[in-house]
C-alpha cells in the first residue's frame, strides 16, 4: 500500500528572550539545534514602552520579561551566528515596532542578506494594547500611522515580511469571548487596511500584496472544540471581509494565516503538572483542523504561572509539538471535520454573532473610535468579571483550584525556588553601564543629526521608515527614538474600563459579596470615614491590568471607594496619591517580576511620608520565597494566582485595614 504523503508541519517555536542580548542569543542556538523551526523573541518592558534602561520607569523590569535591545549593537549580539535570511522570526513588539524593524533589517544588511529573502513578523498590531497589554506609548492616530508606514514600506521594499500581527491573543486574556476576540480583531484589520488605502502609499492595484502580507496571532484557550470552531469562523469571515470590502480576487492573497500561542491566561499556580495537558488540549485546537491550521505554535511552558520558564521547560513545549507532529498521523489527512453538522452549525452561529458586532463598532466609527471612547475596554472588564464570578461560584470548574484540590506533593515543584528560572538583578547594572558606552562611542553628531530629521518627518506626512533606519545606523537608542516621536505625537493614557464596568456578583443576602459589605461598612463606621478607600497601584512597566481592574470593580462593588489611574507609574506617584487621596489601604499589582525592586521603594516611601501605617498588599506571578521577603519587609499581604476567589481577597484587604489601625476582628465571613 502507497504510504500517504504528510504536510509539512507548522513552524515551532518557544517565546524567548531574558537578561541581555548575549544570553538570549545563547538560548536562541541551543533551541534552534533541538529542532525549534523559528524563533519567537520576547522584549522587555522598556523597550517595549519607548525606554532605555537607564530610565526612572525601567528600574526592576530590565530584562525581566525579555530581552532588552537598546541600540543596534544590542540587536547585532542578539542574532549573533544566526543567518537572518535564512530564519523566520516573529518579534512581539508593538509601539517601538517600526524601531526593532529596522534594526532587525540593518543588522540583516550587515550579514549580507539580500532584503527579499528576509521572512518574520512584527506584532505591530497597537489597538489591543490599549484594551489589554498596555504597552502602547502615542495616542491611538499616530500610531496608526506607525503602523501603515510600516506596511507601506515592507510591501516594497521587504515583501515576505509579515508587517503586523493582528493580535486577538491578548484580548482573550482580557476576557474576550470567542465573538469579541473575532470581531475586534477583525474590525482593527478594518481599521489598518482602510488607513493603508486611504494613506495613499500603496497603488490601489497593489492592495492585494498588503493583504497577503497581513497575519494574525491567536490565542486558544481549553475548549478546543470552540476553540477550532473559532479559527474555522475567523478564516470564514477574513475571506469575505477582504473579498467583499477592498475587491481582493486571488483566493491565495485572501489566506488567512495564523500563528498561535495557546492560552496561559488558564495555566494554574495550584496543581501546575495539570497545565500539560492543557497545553495539549489548545494545541489540538489550532492543528486538527487541516483548512484552520496555525502556520506558526508557540507553546507555553508548566511553570509559567510560577516564574519565568528554564530553558528544560521550554524544551518540554517543543517537544510536545514535535511529537505531535512526528509521531502521530495527523498531518497524513485532509480536513477531519469537513461535512460535520455539529461543526457547521457551531461555526455559523460564530460567524453570525461576529458580524453583528463588527456592525456595532462601524457604527461607532471603527475600531480607533471604539478604543478613544472605551466601549472595547469596558466590554472586556465586564466579559472578565463574569468569568471570575462562575470561577468563584464553582460554575466554571478549574481542575485543581476550585475542584479536585486533594493532591499528592508534586516533584515537579519540590523545591519551588529552583523550579523557575531567575534574573540576576545586577544583569540591569550591567545593561545600563553598557549602554552609557554605547552613547560615549557612538557618532554623537550623525545621531542627532538623525533624531532631528525623524522629528521633522514626524511633523510632516512622509513616511517614517527611512529616517528610522538612518536613527538605527547612526547609534541613537530606543529611548531616543521615541521620545523624539513623544515630543510631536504626544504621550496617551487609555481608558481602564471600570467605572463603566457592571457589578458582575450577585451581593443578595447571605452572599459572600454582601457578607463583605457589611465588613466594609462597619469598619469605614468605625474609623469615622465616609468610605473605605483602596488605592490599586501599577508601578513599573507591567501593562497587564486584568487583575488590577477586576480587584477594583469587586472592591468597588463591596462599598470601596476606589483609586484606579492605570498603568505605568512610578513609586512616587502611588505614594503621593496614598497620600492625597488619604487611603486606608495601597494595593499593588506586578506581574513582571519587578516587584523586588518596586515594593520595598513604594515601602520605604510611604514611612518618609509619614503614612507606613497604610497596609500595603501586593498581587501577582510571587515565586514564594519572594512572598516571604515581602511580608517581612512590612508587605501586609502577598496574593498570587492561586487566591482565585477576589471577593475573599477583598474580605482580607479589610481585614488588614482592620488590624492596621487597632481594630477588633469581625467575625463576619468572607
Amino acid at each position: 500500500m502507497m504510504a500517504r504523503s504528510k504536510d509539512r508541519p507548522w513552524l515551532m517555536r518557544t517565546y524567548a528572550g531574558h537578561s541581555t542580548a548575549e544570553a538570549s542569543n545563547e538560548l536562541y542556538r541551543r533551541n534552534l539545534a533541538k529542532g525549534q523551526t523559528g524563533l519567537s523573541v520576547a522584549f522587555d518592558l522598556p523597550t517595549q514602552t519607548g525606554y532605555d534602561p537607564d530610565h526612572v520607569l525601567a528600574r526592576g523590569e530590565v530584562g525581566r520579561v525579555g530581552v532588552p535591545v537598546s541600540h543596534l549593537g544590542d540587536m547585532r549580539r542578539l542574532f549573533q551566528d544566526i543567518p537572518l535570511d535564512r530564519m523566520n522570526t516573529s518579534m512581539t513588539i508593538n509601539a517601538t515596532a517600526m524601531w526593532l524593524l529596522a534594526l532587525y533589517q540593518v543588522v540583516a544588511e550587515e550579514q549580507g542578506a539580500d532584503l527579499g529573502k528576509l521572512s518574520g513578523t512584527t506584532q505591530n498590531d497597537i489597538i489591543k494594547e490599549y484594551l489589554s497589554r498596555g504597552t502602547y506609548v502615542f495616542p491611538p492616530g499616530p500610531s496608526l500611522r506607525l503602523t501603515t508606514d510600516t506596511i507601506a514600506y515592507t510591501v516594497a521594499s521587504v515583501p515576505k515580511w509579515n508587517p503586523i500581527n493582528i493580535c486577538s491573543y491578548h484580548l482573550q486574556e482580557a476576557g474576550a469571548t470567542p465573538v469579541q476576540e473575532i470581531a475586534y480583531a477583525m474590525s482593527t484589520a478594518i481599521a489598518v487596511l482602510d488607513a493603508v488605502r486611504d494613506s495613499g502609499q500603496v497603488p490601489a492595484g497593489k492592495m492585494g500584496d498588503v493583504v497577503a502580507r497581513i497575519s494574525f496571532f491567536v490565542n486558544a484557550g481549553v475548549r478546543f472544540v470552540e476553540e477550532m470552531c473559532k479559527m474555522r469562523a475567523f478564516t470564514r469571515i477574513w475571506d469575505q471581509v477582504t473579498r467583499e470590502r477592498y475587491g481582493i480576487t486571488d483566493a491565495r492573497q485572501r489566506r488567512f494565516r495564523y500563528g498561535v500561542q495557546v492560552n496561559s491566561l488558564g495555566l494554574t499556580e495550584a496543581q501546575p503538572e495539570n497545565n500539560v495537558q492543557r497545553i495539549v488540549l489548545e494545541m489540538l485546537a489550532v492543528t486538527l483542523s487541516k483548512d484552520a491550521r496555525a502556520r506558526a505554535v508557540q507553546l507555553p511552558a508548566w511553570n509559567e504561572a510560577l516564574g519565568l520558564p528554564r530553558p528544560w521547560d521550554q524544551q518540554w513545549s517543543l517537544r510536545i509539538q514535535q511529537v505531535l507532529a512526528h509521531e502521530s498521523d495527523l498531518l497524513e489527512y485532509e480536513d477531519i471535520f469537513a461535512g460535520s453538522t455539529v461543526i457547521e452549525a457551531k461555526v455559523a452561529g460564530l460567524v453570525d454573532e461576529v458580524l453583528a458586532e463588527m456592525d456595532h463598532i462601524e457604527e461607532l466609527g471603527g475600531a480607533v473610535a471604539a478604543v478613544e471612547s472605551g466601549y472595547l475596554k469596558a466590554q472586556l472588564v465586564a466579559s472578565h468579571a463574569e468569568r471570575r464570578a462562575r470561577i468563584e461560584s464553582g460554575e466554571e470548574k478549574i481542575v485543581g483550584v476550585n475542584s479536585y484540590t486533594e493532591t499528592e506533593p508534586s516533584p515537579l515543584t519540590a523545591d519551588l525556588d529552583t523550579a523557575i528560572m531567575t534574573v540576576d538583578p545586577a544583569t540591569e547594572h550591567r545593561v545600563v553601564s553598557a549602554l552609557h558606552d554605547w552613547r560615549l562611542q557612538r557618532d554623537e553628531e550623525r545621531a542627532q543629526r538623525a533624531l532631528s530629521a525623524l522629528k521633522s518627518a514626524a511633523a510632516g506626512t512622509a513616511n517614517l521608515m527611512e529616517p528610522t533606519l538612518e536613527c538605527a545606523r547612526a547609534g541613537v537608542t530606543t529611548g531616543e527614538w521615541s521620545w523624539a516621536l513623544r515630543d510631536v505625537f504626544g504621550e496617551f493614557r487609555a481608558p481602564t474600563g471600570v467605572s463603566s464596568a457592571p457589578v458582575s456578583t450577585g451581593g443578595e443576602e447571605g452572599s459572600s459579596l454582601a457578607s463583605v459589605r457589611a465588613k466594609v461598612s462597619r469598619t469605614a463606621e468605625d474609623l469615622g470615614a465616609g468610605r473605605l478607600r483602596l488605592l490599586v497601584g501599577k508601578p513599573g512597566l507591567d501593562g497587564h491590568s486584568n487583575g488590577a481592574e477586576q480587584i477594583a470593580v469587586r472592591a468597588r462593588d463591596a462599598g470601596f471607594e476606589v483609586v484606579y489611574q492605570g498603568i505605568r507609574l512610578t513609586p512616587e506617584q502611588i505614594v503621593s496619591a496614598a497620600v492625597a487621596e488619604d487611603v486606608h489601604c495601597v494595593g499593588l499589582s506586578i506581574l513582571s517580576g519587578s516587584h523586588a525592586e518596586l515594593v520595598p521603594d513604594v515601602l520605604a516611601r510611604l514611612r518618609r511620608a509619614g503614612v507606613d501605617d497604610i497596609p500595603v498588599v501586593v498581587g501577582g506571578i510571587i515565586p514564594s520565597a519572594d512572598a516571604k521577603v515581602l511580608v517581612e519587609a512590612g508587605v501586609a499581604a502577598v496574593f498570587t494566582p492561586k487566591d482565585f476567589g477576589i471577593t475573599e481577597i477583598i474580605g482580607r484587604i479589610v481585614d488588614e485595614i482592620r488590624q492596621a489601625n487597632k481594630l477588633d476582628p469581625l467575625e463576619v465571613s468572607a
